[in-house]
């Protein structure tokens, strides 16, 4: 009786599946044409693949900059939509627009002024001798862009995070689909000049991801908008309204956090890749290529994470509070029996995937070696997960705050700091002493969750 606490029985599966099947298949074929596209960039060499590298993690940041600022409305449009409050949807799609322009804004001027400078900081001489002048060239080219895909981007997230949060996931499935496949598609054309096309190699790679990001925007917005009877919260969306000073209040108290929050974390992810790379240009193809595996596999979890947001916020929303908790018990335990599943599969592919790189040996046994460490932690990273988003859920957006990137800024960052600068720890070593964290946040989320603070209904009132 007492396993009946932990176990899901036929409709939660059913339930929890249709949620997060449509986000993994998406996120799934998002990562691997991610992968494709880094081994095409990769078969042009070491250095072009070390600067688009160093672009895309300045570009992570503001991915995260994003998702994060349209999450702290995102957790009022799923209770909203709990409510079947469809004006209320309709104000907090307003609130993302207002976020996700002035987003859009502050990073295409810091990274059209500013670009170089943090480019640079990526550069370090490693032992193979490798051309730091020419990476640098690359990522310039690459960075500056790639500056057009911003905007397409953030109009996306916007419809894409709310449709999730109203229950279809299958429309930014399709799109997202047709975006990678184009990209992947225009990738081959351009990057090696094949159908007649010029060999535009790097330059061609952000061609083709601009080309992908304006399909992907088309199709989420007009597709969203014909199913006006779907979807009745689009009906008259653009007809000016007053948003309700109390819900704008509420939304800026728990989304800045979560702005905020995602802001530091995917900075203090980037500021941890710059130590990995004070080891040499190949610390940087190493960690890009595990990486790149990593967050193929990792997409089970971001998709466990979504569903468990969307999920609980609705339940939440609807005033079943009890049954909120029991719901995510259930959900924490199958996200850690399915990282056992993910870890043994990063390990067997460990040994495979980089050898398909053009680049050294020393470049490949690294990239190994990471992605073993990657293996063992992802238990760790499973329920640190899908704690993250119950948190959230529940509008606890300080605590989320503390619990994700003040955990980073305050323990992984430091140690990587002085590890990369004051001792000769090897890359694979340093690495696994920073990410060993995972294990100390795992005891810190559990305090969090039994305390129950999360368990709101936030929508009550509105």
């Amino acid at each position: 009786m007492r396993l009946k606490k932990f176990f899901g029985d036929k409709a939660f599966f059913k339930r929890l599946f249709a949620v997060m099947l449509p986000i993994l298949v998406q996120n799934v074929i998002t990562q691997f044409v991610s992968l494709i596209d880094n081994i095409m960039v990769g078969q042009l060499g070491t250095e072009q693949m070390s600067g688009v590298a160093i672009v895309n993690q300045l570009y992570f940041v503001f991915n995260f900059c994003i998702f994060g600022g349209l999450a702290g409305a995102g957790i009022f449009t799923a209770q909203f939509y709990g409510k079947k409050d469809n004006e209320g949807v309709r104000h907090t799609i307003h609130i993302k627009m207002m976020i996700a322009a002035g987003a859009s804004l502050i990073f295409l001027l810091l990274f059209y002024f500013k670009g170089e400078a943090f480019i640079r900081l990526f550069l370090h001489e490693g032992g193979e001798n490798l051309d730091l002048t020419a990476t640098l060239a690359y990522a310039k080219e690459y960075l500056l862009i790639m500056l057009i895909q911003i905007i397409p981007f953030a109009v996306t997230q916007i419809y894409a995070s709310t449709l999730r949060e109203t229950d279809e996931t299958i429309l930014p499935m399709i799109a997202g689909i047709l975006a990678v496949a184009t990209n992947t598609g225009l990738n081959y054309i351009l990057i090696f000049g094949k159908f007649g096309a010029p060999a535009l190699g790097v330059k061609g790679a952000a061609i083709a991801t601009i080309i992908a990001r304006f399909l992907e925007c088309i199709v989420v917005v007009l597709v969203a908008h014909a199913q006006k009877g779907k979807h009745p919260f689009l009906s008259r969306l653009f007809v000016p309204r007053k948003i309700p000073k109390a819900l704008l209040r509420q939304v800026v108290v728990m989304g800045f956090p979560l702005l905020l929050n995602e802001l530091l974390w995917s900075g203090g992810m980037t500021v941890m890749n710059q130590c990995y790379s004070v080891r040499g240009l190949e610390a940087v193809s190493a960690t890009n290529i595990s990486t790149t595996v990593f967050n193929l596999f990792f997409c089970a979890f971001f998709a466990m994470g979504s569903a468990t947001s969307i999920i609980i916020g609705q339940i939440l929303g609807a005033g079943e509070l009890e049954r909120a908790v029991e719901e995510d018990r259930k959900l924490i335990l199958f996200s850690c029996l399915l990282s056992i599943v993910i870890g043994l599969a990063i390990a067997c592919s460990a040994p495979l995937i980089p050898q398909i790189y053009n680049t050294t040996d020393t470049v490949k046994s690294l990239a190994t070696r990471l992605l073993f460490v990657a293996a063992c932690l992802a238990p760790a990273n499973a329920f640190n997960n899908v704690a993250y988003f119950t948190l959230r859920a529940g509008g606890k957006t300080l605590i989320t705050f503390v619990f994700d990137s003040g955990f980073i800024w305050l323990f992984c960052i430091p140690t990587a700091f002085l590890l990369s600068r004051f001792t000769n720890l090897p890359l694979v070593a340093l690495y696994a002493c920073v990410e060993s964290w995972n294990v100390l946040k795992v005891v810190l989320g559990y305090i969090f969750l039994k305390k129950r603070k999360w368990v709101n209904n936030l929508v009550e009132e509105n």
